[in-house]
């Protein structure tokens, strides 16, 4: 019976992990302080890791969460680093959502 659970949580775990190097490697910085940008142009940051959410519903992709900074539910999507100023990466930094997955 442990057997048969080990395997999934295990396949699970590698895609996961999988697609969180891949998107580092494209230059998405995911993980506690990722940067995202809502529908409306907001920057803020938030804890992005692919396959694990607690408070928005995931579209592959994308998100739809609430965004702290309009405080509205948007659309969001990651943004590369090397797209963001210097400003823009302070702002995100200063605009945090909710600290929960």
């Amino acid at each position: 019976m442990l057997r048969r659970a080990i395997k999934p949580v295990l396949i699970i775990t590698g895609v996961v992990a999988g697609a969180t190097l891949l998107g580092r490697r494209l230059g998405y910085n995911f993980g506690a302080n990722t940067v995202v940008r809502c529908r409306k142009g907001h920057i803020f940051s938030t804890i992005w890791i692919p396959g694990v959410k607690l408070k928005e519903l995931d579209l592959i992709v994308a998100r739809v969460q609430r965004c702290p900074v309009g405080h509205h539910w948007s659309l969001c999507v990651p943004v590369k680093d090397a797209d963001l100023t210097s400003e823009e990466k302070q702002f995100a930094r200063e605009h945090h959502d909710i600290k929960i997955p």
